[in-house]
């Protein structure tokens, strides 16, 4: 009875507060409403599965049924809720997505819709926040401005315009105008809420996803920031000249707003456009591995931390002496990178070797160096990294088909220890964490006839030549007098380029073998 009293005083307030024309009164209500909507739906949750979890059942099947339903109807309520509160609600609702090495697939598969559907702003909204950040009308800029957007995502959406002044079609990105307003109060209750699970659920610590999150809204929402990022990184890409990517122009940006050049493609995991362009989708799945490996492995070591499917697009180009494919790889959304340092780039990358050549000693050794791992969990970390049960591993991550008994089995045990671990590791890891588990869903969307094989046969190549440069620097730095012809020294030379090119020319030949024998 109190509860319902409260409830229709906090209606009746709220109303009040909708029907005064003072945009501060009126934040104030919306504020409120995001906050119960928020509260609410965490309550029915919480609930939910407390009666679930203390019920009786007659075997453990029925118990393993009756937690389906409940992760579903759980995972149902809080997509409602995260799209009608929008914002950075939309994004942990795409982290959530991409978590699939830690929550129930029910979780996952719900969220998904959030990678590329979200809740789109206003026109009058747009046109505000233009007039506020430029001192100029929206009209002033653009001929003709697209009032439907053409994609919308969780901080901003896009919209197809001609500019004034040249004529020049453009795509226009604008960040989402209440998150200005909601940003704070919206940062503090996901923390809160996220900190409200380990009460009801004591071995679940999930405060580093909300602290990841308030990390990276900072860069995100500062689209000069995006725009130096998308510089950066087509000036580095347009230098090496030998990928299949583009990256779009940067024409202008300001804080809120980042004008573009307009690309036109569909999603990267689009199969009629491919089956009609003639594009090979094993093609496509090599060269994004390529991409993002060089990225990672790369001399410049910048990392894009977000590639999702709605952030990848794909289209059809004629093959020329540059262009070695028939297609292009369009990468978007440039506001969440970062700088791998060069001796955990280094680390990691020995890591992946020892991973793919199933080198457990040296498992042991680069776990710790690169996240601080201790030797009873690395088995659990090299899991995590690869997706792969560790059993499956032993079999040599590269022999054999993949098939569902090499995933992970998904154990409440194995759950809460993987918790456990993210809770400790570097922020730079969980990026990385993130950014591995983004590209093998991408991969799997492919439905490439290789699976991941060939996918960890490339990056074994980028981590042998990784390994190679540390080398050749150690070898350099300790140089006899300079003397490059000092005995010791040239031999320390020639083993240094036998065991990069012995693995160069191992990985090329397995290559060629999954070509010819898929």
């Amino acid at each position: 009875m109190v509860f319902g009293i409260g409830l229709s005083v906090m209606s009746i307030s709220v109303l009040y507060l909708f029907s005064v024309d003072t945009s501060p009164f009126r934040y104030i209500g919306l504020a409120t409403i995001r906050t119960f909507r928020l509260i609410s739906t965490a309550a029915l949750c919480f609930n939910d599965y407390r009666r679930t979890i203390n019920s009786n059942y007659l075997n453990e099947q029925e118990r393993i049924y009756a937690m389906s339903l409940c992760h579903k109807r759980c995972a149902e309520r809080t997509l409602s809720c995260l799209e009608k509160n929008g914002g950075i609600f939309i994004k942990l609702g795409q982290h959530l997505s991409s978590m699939s090495y830690l929550i129930p697939s029910e979780w996952t598969s719900t969220m998904v819709c959030l990678q590329d559907k979200c809740p789109s702003s206003s026109i009058d909204d747009i046109k505000k926040m233009f007039l506020d950040d430029t001192g100029k009308p929206l009209e002033d800029f653009f001929l003709f401005f697209d009032e439907k957007p053409v994609g919308v995502a969780s901080l901003a959406q896009v919209h197809r315009a001609i500019m004034r002044e040249t004529g020049r079609e453009v795509a226009v990105k604008v960040q989402h105008p209440s998150l200005r307003n909601f940003m704070i109060i919206d940062v503090f209750l996901t923390k809160k809420i996220l900190g409200s699970i380990k009460r009801f659920f004591p071995e679940f610590t999930l405060t580093w996803l909300s602290e990841e999150m308030e990390f990276s809204l900072l860069q995100e929402l500062n689209f000069k920031e995006e725009a130096k990022n998308a510089i950066r990184i087509k000036k580095h890409f347009e230098k090496i000249k030998r990928f299949s990517i583009y990256i779009p122009e940067i024409i202008w940006s300001e804080k809120r707003i980042l004008i573009m050049e307009y690309i036109r493609g569909v999603r990267i995991d689009d199969h009629n456009y491919m089956l009609a362009n003639n594009i090979s989708r094993n093609e496509v799945s090599a060269e994004l591995s390529h991409i993002f490996n060089e990225m990672i492995f790369g001399d410049d070591r910048y990392l894009h931390c977000d590639p999702h499917g709605g952030n990848l697009l794909i289209r059809a180009r004629p093959k020329t002496f540059q262009l070695r494919y028939n297609f292009e790889i369009v990468l978007l959304d440039h506001g969440l990178y970062r700088q791998i340092p060069l001796d955990l780039q280094r680390s990691y990358a020995r890591l992946w070797l020892s991973i793919i050549n199933m080198n457990e000693k040296d498992m042991k050794q680069y776990s710790y160096e690169v996240a601080g791992i201790s030797e009873d969990k690395f088995h659990l970390f090299t899991s995590a990294i690869t997706g792969r049960d560790f059993a499956s591993l032993k079999k040599s991550i590269v022999k054999k088909k993949e098939n569902n008994l090499n995933r992970i089995i998904v154990t409440r045990g194995f759950i809460i220890r993987l918790v456990e671990l993210l809770n400790d590791v570097p922020r730079i890891m969980l990026l990385l964490f993130k950014t591995n588990d983004l590209l093998r869903s991408l991969d799997e969307s492919l439905k490439t006839t290789y699976g991941p094989k060939r996918t960890y046969g490339i990056l074994g190549k980028y981590c042998a030549r990784v390994i190679y440069q540390e080398d050749l620097d150690k070898l350099y730095s300790n140089k006899v007098s300079g003397n490059y012809w000092n005995p010791s020294f040239f031999a320390q030379y020639l083993f240094c380029i036998w065991k990069y090119y012995y693995a160069e020319a191992s990985l090329y030949i397995y290559e060629w073998y999954l070509f010819i024998f898929g």
